[in-house]
């Protein structure tokens, strides 16, 4: 079964950076859905192109699935249509990921994001994939996840995009990135469009290829600085922007677990998140790493008020 096209960067307006949501927990432990609702306006009004909620940054495999159909819910009430949601449907067991895509439709989110399980061949994941397009909003993005490796083959992913006409975006999140998006980009003559992640290591690299998004989980208001400045031409500035969000990244990248507890306390200093709690069992601090990530924290903070201001200039 194919689903009708009209679901890609032109359907959807989703452009520039769409930000990973982390999940905000009480100090309880359970969902707060206070600072998520916080978290939704203030990732709309810095100019994102979008948003991806229940991902690996929201700790979406700690979550139950009334959890999960609760956060859908109030993400895409409070958003409102604003801008593009992302559902993550990711899930150890096929039949969540399809009664998630179900929720994600009815819940008015714009498309679905999801990953094919390990050791699918190609035409299994054919199968898969068409059941998900099936139950979900319309848009398809497909996870290309893999820490270590290459991720699905080149081949395969022309083939998924020729055959599943819901499937419009690509997220790579593999080694060499960089060399991905450019093969598929030219394999699929720009129609498939590509986002870009975990790798926000080589933003640059990233926008010289011409990838038409990309998911970093927060300090939003910088990157979409960077974005603008690069589109408009000015990639110098844009250049010289991300230089200085380099140190922030050499600590919060440097394992996902680092990253989850990172910008959890930063969206708490920026006054998002009530608590910076986690549930991912890895995601803890030792004293260096306190200390070290109070620094990037306090870098991150101050470059995003000095972009604050010079938006506020332009706009006087």
């Amino acid at each position: 079964m194919k689903i009708p096209k009209g679901t890609g960067i032109e359907g959807t307006g989703m452009e520039g950076i769409v930000p990973s949501l982390n999940t905000p927990f009480a100090q309880d432990g359970s969902v707060d859905h206070a600072s998520l609702r916080r978290l939704v306006d203030h990732t709309v009004a810095a100019g994102c192109g979008g948003m991806l909620g229940l991902a690996v940054a929201g700790e979406y495999a700690m979550l139950g699935f009334e959890e999960k159909t609760a956060m859908i819910e109030t993400i895409a009430a409070t958003n409102s249509d604003r801008i593009p949601f992302i559902v993550s449907v990711t899930a150890p067991d096929l039949a969540e990921t399809l009664d998630l895509s179900s929720v994600a439709r009815s819940a008015g989110a714009r498309g679905v994001c999801v990953q094919v399980p390990a050791g699918f061949a190609r035409h299994e994941a054919l199968v898969f994939l068409n059941d998900v397009a099936a139950r979900g909003p319309g848009l398809l993005m497909v996870q290309d996840l893999d820490w270590a490796g290459p991720g699905r083959t080149l081949e395969d992913i022309v083939f998924l995009h020729e055959n599943i006409e819901a499937f419009s975006w690509l997220k790579i999140e593999t080694s060499q990135a960089g060399v991905k998006y450019t093969a598929v980009l030219n394999a699929t003559n720009g129609a498939l469009n590509v986002c870009g992640g975990w790798a926000v290591t080589q933003l640059m690299d990233a926008l010289a290829r011409g990838v038409q998004a990309f998911i970093p989980t927060g300090m939003e208001r910088i990157y979409v600085a960077i974005f603008r400045r690069f589109k408009s031409g000015d990639v110098a500035g844009a250049r010289a922007l991300f230089e200085r969000v380099l140190p922030v990244l050499n600590f919060s990248n440097q394992h996902i677990d680092i990253s989850i507890r990172f910008f959890k306390e930063l969206r708490k200093a920026e006054g998002l998140f009530e608590s910076g709690k986690c549930r991912q069992p890895g995601a803890v601090f030792d004293p260096v790493q306190e200390s070290e990530a109070a620094i990037a924290m306090g870098r991150a903070l101050v470059l995003a008020r000095e972009i604050d201001m010079d938006v506020a200039g332009l706009s006087s």
